[in-house]
């Protein structure tokens, strides 16, 4: 990269993504690294600023990750946040020690003013502290910059050699400064410039994907989410015609989702555009089907199997091109260190290997995305033009559908789940209140109930319906919709889709329950 970086060494915290998209916010570019990563390959990528996350463990027990002394010696301008602030004492010769009495949530601290750290931030301010473990003694050589009522080493530092430590999460949005003190570590203490900028990496995506491709053809599979929209965005911008996108419709999107995909693409963009409509051949692969971890797995694998015959109808060769993220690359275990403590393989459903048959077919695999997160995928989305309902689309499921019908799948479950589906998003958005919930969608499950229409006993299908608040989507609690906006989406969903008699609404916070129903 030509960007300046910071490097995010990760110690396990469950924030190490949110760090790292704080930096990028404030126009650093910055990556994830494992804690364990050798100096040498640190010092290679010759980065600006270091920051050390937290982590569940205690630094006093021999089995939790340590860091040797020497990178404070590589002159790299060090942060250290919860775990990493105790990491930093520890390792440097101060004391860590068990709390009398632990700091979890929104806590006041006060800042005694000489820090650079907390330029621009009142002198009281509120933290997210969470932590069982304190330093209460800093190493030789440090001062004390703010403090607690039960935490006398909130934030200490030693100015001279550039390392920092704060015992609560800056990272977080509780932490009604946090922003503010990253930006300060970021240009007063490490001078960085500010040049991780949407534009320049539009620009010089574009340029390198030219080179890299030069005359061949390019191979991308199309989902209709964010990832591969934009993905397909840049790649056309960059060769045109020399792209072909392969979206397979498995007849489990919502309604009228999979022809609003294919209008954008043949509309706006140059490029080879082949829709496959494969709704009968899921729907005979999951006949009888009612376990979700099984729906799931066929799904991905018939999904991963259409896309292959179809990409075998013309083995002209080229690259394959992929909408992978950041985050995937980080949570399937690519780019770490492999060892204990490595990131576990949790979304290997991201990305379509090459079957071996095809393998000699392709002279590489492309990632236009792969140095991105979620947010940012979602500002090049918008820079180049492709529709919000894309860019802006919500999380859904790669099984679509199929995990919102509880039980065995049918068509007319999906033609009732679509139509109710898209009734509570049409009185969501007609409410205003749709850029206040983060997910919102209705639910079929597996139960019918008795109802009254007109003279008429009724024995029909129950819809849920689910929307929620979240900043992360590690915690969600349920919306609390107005009862003025409930009762209109009830009262249309029983007069206008046929086969419904009932609906109810998930008021379930996360944890116990999940986003999701199944």
């Amino acid at each position: 990269m030509a960007n300046q970086l910071c490097i995010v060494l990760d110690f396990g915290g469950q924030y190490n993504q949110l760090i790292a998209r704080r930096v990028r916010e404030c126009g650093v570019y910055c990556e994830i690294k494992k804690f364990d990563t050798p100096i040498d390959e640190i010092k290679a990528l010759e980065p600006m600023a270091l920051i050390f996350t937290g982590g569940p463990n205690s630094v006093y027990d021999p089995r939790s990750p340590h860091i040797s002394k020497e990178i404070f010696e590589l002159g790299i301008p060090v942060l250290g946040i919860c775990y990493g602030c105790q990491l930093i004492a520890y390792t440097l010769g101060g004391v860590v020690e068990s709390c009398t009495k632990s700091e979890y949530g929104k806590i006041e601290i006060s800042h005694n003013g000489s820090s650079v750290l907390f330029k621009d931030i009142p002198e009281k301010s509120t933290v997210w502290m969470s932590h069982n473990d304190f330093v209460s003694r800093p190493p030789q050589g440090f001062e004390i910059t703010a403090v607690s009522s039960d935490c006398p080493g909130a934030a200490f530092e030693n100015k001279e050699k550039k390392l920092y430590a704060v015992q609560f999460h800056p990272e977080v949005t509780h932490s009604e400064f946090g922003r503010q003190l990253m930006h300060n570590f970021l240009y007063e203490v490490c001078g960085f410039s500010g040049d991780w900028v949407m534009d320049d990496f539009i620009e010089n995506t574009v340029a390198s994907l030219r080179r890299q491709i030069g005359n061949k053809k390019v191979i991308l599979g199309l989902s209709g989410g964010v990832d591969s929209s934009v993905a397909a965005g840049l790649l056309s911008r960059a060769v045109g015609k020399q792209l072909t996108c392969v979206f397979v419709d498995h007849g489990l999107m919502r309604k009228d989702e999979g022809d609003f995909v294919e209008e954008t693409f043949t509309k706006m963009f140059d490029m080879n555009f082949i829709r496959v409509n494969a709704q009968e051949h899921f729907l005979g692969k999951l006949r009888g089907v009612t376990d979700p971890e099984e729906k799931r797995k066929i799904i991905g694998a018939e999904f991963i199997n259409v896309f292959w015959d179809e990409v075998r109808k013309d083995t002209a060769g080229g690259f394959f091109a992929q909408g992978t993220i950041y985050p995937d690359r980080i949570e399937s275990g690519k780019g770490n260190k492999s060892g204990e403590g490595s990131a576990a393989v949790i979304k290997t459903h991201h990305n379509t290997a090459i079957p071996d048959d095809m393998r000699d077919n392709f002279d590489g695999i492309i990632e236009p995305l792969a140095d991105l997160f979620k947010d940012e995928v979602r500002a090049v989305g918008e820079k180049l033009g492709i529709p919000n309902e894309l860019v802006w689309r919500q999380p859904f499921p790669g099984p679509g559908l199929g995990v919102r019908i509880i039980g065995e799948i049918t068509e007319e479950k999906i033609h009732i789940l679509q139509e109710a589906d898209a009734v509570f998003r049409d009185e969501i958005a007609k409410s205003g209140i749709e850029d206040q919930l983060k997910q919102f969608f209705a639910v079929l499950p597996d139960v019918k109930t008795v109802g009254v229409m007109g003279d008429h006993r009724t024995y029909d299908h129950l819809i849920a319906i689910r929307a929620i608040t979240t900043d992360d989507f590690m915690t969600a609690d349920w919306a609390r919709i107005p009862y003025d906006v409930l009762a209109r989406v009830s009262n249309r969903l029983c007069n206008e889709v046929e086969h419904v008699n009932r609906v109810v609404y998930d008021i379930t916070s996360k944890p116990p329950g999940t986003v999701e129903w199944e």
